[in-house]
Protein backbone atom coordinates (compact mmCIF):
# COMPACT_ATOMS: atom_id res chain seq x y z
CA UNK A 1 0.00 0.00 0.00
CA UNK A 2 1.36 3.34 -1.32
CA UNK A 3 1.00 6.11 1.47
CA UNK A 4 1.13 9.93 0.04
CA UNK A 5 3.37 12.54 1.69
CA UNK A 6 1.96 13.99 4.77
CA UNK A 7 1.97 17.36 3.01
CA UNK A 8 0.46 16.02 -0.30
CA UNK A 9 -1.98 13.65 0.46
CA UNK A 10 -5.35 16.02 0.86
CA UNK A 11 -4.84 18.10 -2.06
CA UNK A 12 -3.87 14.70 -3.87
CA UNK A 13 -7.34 13.46 -2.83
CA UNK A 14 -9.44 16.78 -3.30
CA UNK A 15 -10.75 17.80 -7.25
CA UNK A 16 -8.29 19.95 -8.78
CA UNK A 17 -11.12 22.14 -9.29
CA UNK A 18 -11.46 22.96 -5.93
CA UNK A 19 -7.53 23.26 -5.48
CA UNK A 20 -7.86 25.69 -7.92
CA UNK A 21 -10.56 27.67 -6.18
CA UNK A 22 -9.12 27.68 -3.01
CA UNK A 23 -5.76 28.88 -4.74
CA UNK A 24 -7.86 31.54 -6.46
CA UNK A 25 -9.54 32.59 -3.09
CA UNK A 26 -6.18 33.14 -1.41
CA UNK A 27 -4.22 34.72 -4.77
CA UNK A 28 -7.79 37.14 -4.63
CA UNK A 29 -7.03 38.01 -0.57
CA UNK A 30 -3.36 38.45 -1.53
CA UNK A 31 -3.47 40.57 -4.26
CA UNK A 32 -6.66 42.74 -2.04
CA UNK A 33 -3.54 43.21 0.60
CA UNK A 34 -1.25 44.02 -1.75
CA UNK A 35 -3.80 47.24 -2.17
CA UNK A 36 -4.52 47.75 1.35
CA UNK A 37 -1.68 46.84 3.13
CA UNK A 38 -2.93 48.73 6.40
CA UNK A 39 -5.23 45.53 6.78
CA UNK A 40 -2.90 43.11 6.87
CA UNK A 41 -1.87 42.87 10.08
CA UNK A 42 -5.84 42.29 10.79
CA UNK A 43 -5.52 39.44 8.18
CA UNK A 44 -3.02 37.87 10.17
CA UNK A 45 -4.62 38.01 12.82
CA UNK A 46 -7.55 35.95 11.33
CA UNK A 47 -5.29 33.54 9.63
CA UNK A 48 -4.11 32.58 13.52
CA UNK A 49 -7.80 31.59 14.27
CA UNK A 50 -8.73 29.60 11.09
CA UNK A 51 -9.00 26.26 11.30
CA UNK A 52 -7.46 23.90 8.86
CA UNK A 53 -9.42 20.71 7.69
CA UNK A 54 -7.12 18.31 9.38
CA UNK A 55 -8.46 20.02 13.02
CA UNK A 56 -12.04 20.32 11.66
CA UNK A 57 -12.20 16.18 10.88
CA UNK A 58 -10.31 15.50 14.16
CA UNK A 59 -12.52 17.29 15.64
CA UNK A 60 -15.26 16.31 14.60
CA UNK A 61 -14.63 12.85 14.48
CA UNK A 62 -13.40 13.06 18.24
CA UNK A 63 -17.08 14.50 18.68
CA UNK A 64 -19.12 11.69 16.65
CA UNK A 65 -16.64 8.91 18.65
CA UNK A 66 -17.50 10.05 21.61
CA UNK A 67 -21.08 10.39 21.19
CA UNK A 68 -21.33 7.56 20.13
CA UNK A 69 -19.70 5.62 23.14
CA UNK A 70 -22.09 8.51 25.71
CA UNK A 71 -25.23 7.31 23.64
CA UNK A 72 -24.78 3.76 23.78
CA UNK A 73 -23.99 3.90 27.57
CA UNK A 74 -26.58 5.78 27.86
CA UNK A 75 -29.28 3.87 26.34
CA UNK A 76 -28.03 0.45 26.62
CA UNK A 77 -27.87 -0.12 22.95
CA UNK A 78 -25.08 -1.62 21.75
CA UNK A 79 -25.85 -0.17 18.13
CA UNK A 80 -24.65 3.61 18.73
CA UNK A 81 -20.83 1.92 18.92
CA UNK A 82 -21.10 1.18 15.23
CA UNK A 83 -21.07 5.07 14.81
CA UNK A 84 -17.68 5.27 17.36
CA UNK A 85 -16.54 2.65 15.24
CA UNK A 86 -17.40 3.59 11.87
CA UNK A 87 -15.59 7.15 12.49
CA UNK A 88 -12.53 5.85 14.02
CA UNK A 89 -12.16 3.74 10.87
CA UNK A 90 -12.94 7.27 8.77
CA UNK A 91 -10.63 8.82 10.86
CA UNK A 92 -7.45 6.30 10.49
CA UNK A 93 -8.43 6.01 6.86
CA UNK A 94 -7.62 9.72 6.09
CA UNK A 95 -4.44 9.59 8.92
CA UNK A 96 -3.15 6.92 5.95
CA UNK A 97 -4.16 7.61 2.72
CA UNK A 98 -5.29 11.68 3.35
CA UNK A 99 -8.87 10.89 1.94
CA UNK A 100 -12.21 10.32 4.15
CA UNK A 101 -15.93 10.80 3.36
CA UNK A 102 -15.98 14.17 4.78
CA UNK A 103 -13.21 15.69 3.21
CA UNK A 104 -14.84 16.54 -0.06
CA UNK A 105 -17.76 18.34 1.79
CA UNK A 106 -14.82 20.34 3.81
CA UNK A 107 -12.86 20.91 0.54
CA UNK A 108 -16.11 22.55 -1.31
CA UNK A 109 -16.89 24.35 1.49
CA UNK A 110 -13.30 25.75 1.20
CA UNK A 111 -11.40 24.75 4.43
CA UNK A 112 -7.52 24.79 3.71
CA UNK A 113 -4.67 22.91 4.39
CA UNK A 114 -2.53 23.92 7.15
CA UNK A 115 0.22 24.76 4.03
CA UNK A 116 -2.24 26.49 2.04
CA UNK A 117 -3.07 28.62 5.54
CA UNK A 118 0.31 28.99 5.71
CA UNK A 119 1.07 30.34 2.18
CA UNK A 120 -1.67 33.50 2.73
CA UNK A 121 0.72 33.86 5.69
CA UNK A 122 3.82 34.37 4.39
CA UNK A 123 2.92 36.30 1.79
CA UNK A 124 1.42 39.05 3.48
CA UNK A 125 4.54 38.94 5.32
CA UNK A 126 6.58 39.13 2.54
CA UNK A 127 4.91 42.11 1.41
CA UNK A 128 4.84 43.94 4.70
CA UNK A 129 8.46 43.40 4.32
CA UNK A 130 8.70 40.77 7.40
CA UNK A 131 11.70 39.18 5.29
CA UNK A 132 13.78 41.99 4.13
CA UNK A 133 17.33 41.55 4.97
CA UNK A 134 16.96 37.88 6.00
CA UNK A 135 19.58 35.41 4.68
CA UNK A 136 18.91 32.11 4.88
CA UNK A 137 21.37 29.60 4.89
CA UNK A 138 20.05 26.48 4.04
CA UNK A 139 17.39 25.32 1.05
CA UNK A 140 15.31 24.12 4.68
CA UNK A 141 15.17 28.29 5.66
CA UNK A 142 15.09 29.60 2.07
CA UNK A 143 11.69 27.56 1.82
CA UNK A 144 10.39 28.74 4.91
CA UNK A 145 11.26 32.25 4.59
CA UNK A 146 9.72 32.32 0.94
CA UNK A 147 6.49 30.03 2.16
CA UNK A 148 7.19 27.20 -0.19
CA UNK A 149 4.17 25.21 -1.23
CA UNK A 150 5.21 21.51 -2.00
CA UNK A 151 7.38 22.70 -5.52
CA UNK A 152 5.17 25.89 -5.89
CA UNK A 153 6.67 29.17 -4.56
CA UNK A 154 4.98 32.09 -3.47
CA UNK A 155 6.59 34.45 -6.10
CA UNK A 156 6.53 38.45 -7.05
CA UNK A 157 3.85 38.86 -9.10
CA UNK A 158 4.78 42.37 -10.27
CA UNK A 159 7.01 45.16 -8.00
CA UNK A 160 3.96 46.06 -6.39
CA UNK A 161 4.99 42.75 -4.24
CA UNK A 162 1.71 40.95 -4.80
CA UNK A 163 2.10 37.39 -5.00
CA UNK A 164 1.23 34.12 -7.18
CA UNK A 165 0.45 31.45 -5.29
CA UNK A 166 1.04 27.85 -7.64
CA UNK A 167 0.37 28.57 -11.12
CA UNK A 168 2.74 31.17 -13.01
CA UNK A 169 2.55 35.01 -12.88
CA UNK A 170 0.79 36.49 -15.79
Amino acid sequence: MHLPASADRVKQHTADHLNAQIRQRTQASIDRLARTPHLIEQRLRELDREWDVERILETNAATLALSGVLLGLATNHRRWLLLSAGVTGFLLQHGLQGWCPPLAVLRRMGVRTVREIEAERYALMAIRGDFEGASPQTPRETAEVTGRLGDRRIRPRTSSHATAIGGTSP
